[in-house]
């Protein structure tokens, strides 16, 4: 099973300083035996069959990679006891757990892993660890599904009556004439002549990605602090919990939607970090926010893999009152929509040319002992400073937002409910903080990241957003007030 151009592109761009797994921090409430939770996974891992694939990589990489089952499939590799001092507290161990997502899964072995932390009274916390070349935010939680009950009283899975025999993994010559197939499908299918087609048939969403596009060197983004350095291994992580009865009240009183309603409070709150900071303290500055669009049709819902677009909302770099800032959000996620931005950039991907993988070549090197990344990753890389409190423009983005809808009912790990859910996005190039956004059980989980070195004190920023999010609810209160009244 080859890899699509997509998800080979989560391979090519990892680096020692910037693993490309998708993780979160699962807390269950009460303490679970290890053994119980190695057994269940014993028994259920037939229900994800890419859990027991590896990475293949293609000789001379004349094509991207393969999935192929493991034969040295170990589940002991991957579902794993981490044991902390009895008493430790919940913070430390989110703090351990954050510190075992730093390195690269090993990519000799499939890529994932479930890290069992122990150690904090009356809790434990499960570190889920998948390669995003093998899921986006929405497989991630259809994976739960599988992984998790809904009924505490679930019971113990029954495994399969046949014991699990790996496919025979081809050989290279095999790789090679299978690789040498799917290129001349792909350039069949990605020729000039049907590239041109497609954008003849195109034109207007074309025409329309390449203005998106443009808007980037046209109208940069501000240079944050988190931004003024390429990313080195260190992560940080804070997070708040929400209400989504909240989040409601707040849109159904001062308007928009959930998702402006997130993207307010967290660009508000980065605004007055920033001003806090003595940087871009000047009206007419932006910041530009990445924020992943499911494009998963109905016909690959259950898949794993990746199938997202992405849209970029421009949005004032300087504090403002947190309703001005909700309308701000509001009219350009409006904007956004009309001129279907999205879908621009989704027909841009596909009209892009072959691009062959032996251009990657080098990435096969990432991961070994030989990985030039490594000792890049040991230096302390220089960061750009503030002159007046301004850097250079930015012709990129600043950070990242995602927003990831969940189970609204209790989850059960072992029959131990899931009482809170941090999200830990990936981190790369310049692009030292990002937010991930996870729904769960009518609750709203705002988990903040950062690079320690460009943003150390990522708390201010978990704090800001807190503010931001009371404000919005008192403001709310005092409109539905108004309307009674």
């Amino acid at each position: 099973m080859r890899l699509t151009e997509t998800d080979a592109a989560f391979i090519y761009g990892e680096t020692a300083s910037s693993p490309m797994h998708i993780s979160s921090v699962y807390t269950l409430d009460g303490e679970l035996d290890f053994q119980r939770l190695l057994n269940r996974f014993e028994k259920r891992i037939h229900q994800v069959p890419a859990y027991r694939r590896r990475l293949q990589q293609i000789p001379l990489s004349i094509a991207h990679p393969v999935w192929v089952d493991d034969p040295d499939f170990d589940l002991a590799n991957h579902v794993i006891h981490h044991e902390l001092p009895p008493g430790t507290s919940y913070e430390d161990a989110l703090d351990a757990a954050v510190g075992l997502n730093e390195p690269l899964l090993p990519r000799d072995r499939p890529l994932w892993r479930m890290v069992m932390i122990s150690g904090v009274p009356g809790r434990t916390l499960l570190l889920q660890q998948t390669h995003h070349a093998m899921i986006d935010g929405a497989s991630g939680i259809e994976l739960t599904l599988v992984l998790y009950d809904l009924d505490p009283d679930a019971g113990e899975p029954v495994a399969p009556n046949e014991p699990w025999e790996p496919a025979e993994p081809p050989g290279p010559g095999a790789l090679m004439a299978e690789a040498v197939q799917d290129n001349m499908k792909a350039m069949r299918e990605k020729n000039l002549v049907s590239l041109a087609g497609r954008a003849v048939s195109n034109t207007g969403p074309m025409r329309h990605a390449a203005e998106v596009l443009s808007r980037f060197v046209a109208q940069p983004a501000v240079t944050a602090p988190f931004n003024a350095g390429l990313v080195g291994p260190r992560r940080k992580v804070r997070w708040i919990k929400k209400s989504f009865g909240d989040i409601r009240e707040i849109r159904r009183q001062l308007g928009g939607t959930i998702n402006d309603v997130v993207l307010a409070v967290v660009s508000e709150a980065v605004a007055r970090y920033m001003a806090d900071k003595g940087e871009a303290a000047s009206t007419g500055q932006y910041l530009r926010i990445m924020c992943p669009v499911n494009v998963r049709t109905e016909d690959k819902k259950g898949a794993l893999g990746n199938e997202v677009s992405a849209i970029f909302p421009r949005l004032p770099a300087e504090p403002l009152d947190p309703e001005q800032r909700l309308h701000a959000v509001i009219g350009e996620t409006e904007r956004i929509k009309r001129e279907q931005d999205a879908q621009s950039v989704t027909v841009m991907q596909d009209a892009m040319p072959y691009v062959p993988p032996v251009a990657m070549l080098g990435t096969q090197l990432v991961g070994t002992p030989m990985d030039p990344t490594a000792a890049i990753a040991r230096m302390s890389l220089p960061v750009l400073p503030a002159i007046a409190g301004n850097r250079p423009p930015n012709v990129g983005i600043n950070f990242v937002c995602t927003n990831v809808p969940g189970v609204q009912v209790p989850q059960y790990m072992c029959g131990l409910e899931v009482t809170d859910t941090v999200g830990l996005l990936v981190l790369t190039g310049n692009i030292g903080f990002s937010v991930t956004i996870l729904s769960y059980n009518r609750q709203l989980f705002f988990s903040f990241i950062s690079e320690k070195r460009l943003l150390p004190d990522l708390e201010l920023v978990a704090e800001a957003a807190d503010d931001v999010f009371n404000e919005l609810l008192e403001a709310a209160g005092k409109a539905a007030g108004s309307r009674a009244g």
